[in-house]
């Protein structure tokens, strides 16, 4: 895979990175030897960027990480989290001394001096309007123990007010063609403030790999199964926040779009990329398979207008009434 720029940290990333969420907890029970296995999977297909969180399974993802890098000779950019210990209704709390916590416990379970990129984990709309957040981000950074930082935000206006701020490096945001507002109000102000573009949730939560219809069910300890209704954290991490019975119809009705020997996966991803502020997506799977028809995805030429058009018409037709205002 050709890499693209990570904004303006100087990291060269694979446009196709693996998200690790799904070997830390909430989609189901995955076993270690099945999670190690993925991620020796992602790093033999070439991929160089790692997204994790320290909520992960408590941990569990990063320390994963760091176990295979510990095998391996390559030197992925790692990318974590933190904030989600917090309330996520007290902006306040998001200081630096709860943030330095959660960046020494990161430190220590991914084995490392220095965290490449630290994001705040989706914290409360009122955390952007507070300087000293970012504040405390830079002195983190100061004291070296973190090279950049970003956010992870839940609504498109989060990330217009996070780039901002000079230190904010990166913005990792959902979007996909269930969720396409931040085509339309982000990723030209992001490309003009050199921020990199991390894509999370890009096949939401399944639905845009077609393997989910109606009547699927999921294990009690997935998310899919216990926050459908937000129940434990912001609907729109979940099916993107469109309800499955209408994503299962219109992924039904994108797929008619993709060519023969292109899945709606791949037809997914390649939407995304094709968007020239993207600087990676980071699709979970535990599958070696799926991980490597992903990085297929970033290899496949660009969609036609006519494929772009399809989906943005069925966007409007299934899905737009139910994301567009509210992300």
């Amino acid at each position: 895979m050709d890499e693209r720029t990570l904004g303006s940290t100087g990291f060269d990333v694979t446009p196709m990175g693996l998200g690790t969420w799904e070997i830390g907890s909430d989609w189901g029970e995955v076993d270690e030897s099945e999670a190690r296995e993925a991620l020796h999977a992602a790093l033999d297909e070439g991929i160089t960027f790692l997204d994790t969180a320290d909520v992960y399974g408590d941990g569990r993802s990063e320390r994963l990480i760091a176990d295979v890098l510990a095998e391996r000779e390559e030197t992925p950019t790692v990318a974590t989290k933190a904030g989600r210990r917090l309330d996520p209704h007290v902006a306040a709390d998001y200081d630096e001394a709860h943030l330095r916590e959660f960046v020494e416990r990161s430190r220590e379970t991914l084995d490392v001096d220095t965290l490449d990129l630290l994001q705040l984990h989706c914290p409360p709309t009122d955390a952007y309007y507070r300087p000293e957040t970012f504040a405390a981000l830079d002195a983190l950074k100061d004291d070296g123990l973190l090279a950049h930082y970003g956010v992870s935000v839940e609504r498109v206006e989060e990330g217009l007010k996070a780039v901002e701020y000079d230190g904010v490096e990166t913005v990792q945001i959902i979007f996909n063609p269930f969720r396409q507002r931040p085509a339309e109000r982000f990723l030209d102000r992001a490309a003009a403030a050199d921020v990199g573009v991390i894509v999370r949730v890009p096949l939401a939560s399944g639905l845009l790999t077609g393997a989910i219809d109606a009547e699927s069910e999921f294990p009690e300890s997935d998310h899919r199964n216990f926050n459908a209704e937000g129940e434990a954290f912001d609907v729109g991490e979940t099916f993107a926040g469109v309800p499955q019975d209408v994503g299962a119809h219109a992924a039904d009705e994108l797929a008619a779009y993709a060519p023969a020997d292109v899945t709606l996966a791949q037809f997914t991803l390649r939407w995304i990329l094709d968007h020239d502020a993207v600087s990676t997506v980071i699709p979970g799977s535990t599958s070696p398979e799926h991980i490597a028809e992903n990085v297929e995805a970033a290899e496949l030429a660009p969609l036609s207008n006519r494929q772009h058009g399809a989906a943005r018409d069925v966007y409007e037709a299934y899905v737009k009434e139910y994301v567009h205002h509210r992300w």
